[in-house]
């Protein structure tokens, strides 16, 4: 399993800028981060998967969760990406994918799918549980294709386990 590692990048949409995971993650007020690691800034499943978790996202409030998407562009590919979308939870750029490379997000294709997003990129989402005395990675999900994704609801559920465990 992937383990949790701390990272800072800078925020296109809403919450802090910079965004750093461990000081996001340490809000006693949270019990889950869902990290969903984007393919590229031309992905229109990226945009879909947003979109629906943005209408959604008050069933992630009411459960003590928050989602940050993580698009690997740079800042002004991010903040034009979030005029498109107008996400109200944290949208950051990963220019170097850094973060997307230490969360071991999926790229198929080898050095051609590398290079180029687009093609080879695939989603990862990563579900950490803040209730412990550290943040840990509690699920993650990689894509195999661009389509392979968690559902809202499938998303929820690793949350809701999250609080039962500690209930």
């Amino acid at each position: 399993m992937t383990e949790l590692t701390d990272f800072e990048l800078r925020n296109a949409a809403a919450g802090p800028d910079p965004f750093v995971l461990s000081e996001y993650a340490s809000d006693p007020d949270r019990d889950a981060v869902v990290l969903l690691f984007l393919r590229d800034y031309h992905c229109p499943k990226c945009k879909e998967q947003v979109a629906t978790i943005a209408e959604n996202y008050d069933d992630f409030e009411a459960l003590d969760a928050d989602v940050v998407a993580i698009l690997p562009e740079p800042l002004g590919k991010t903040r034009d990406w979030n005029d498109e979308v107008a996400l109200p939870f944290p949208l950051l750029a990963d220019e170097s994918k850094t973060a997307s490379e230490e969360y071991d997000q999926p790229v198929r294709f080898g050095a051609l799918g590398a290079l180029h997003d687009m093609v080879g990129r695939m989603p990862e989402a990563v579900v950490v549980d803040t209730t412990g005395s550290g943040p840990s990675v509690a699920h993650v999900h990689r894509g195999k294709t661009p389509g392979d994704r968690p559902s809202v609801d499938d998303l929820l559920g690793h949350i809701e386990a999250i609080r039962s465990a500690t209930a």
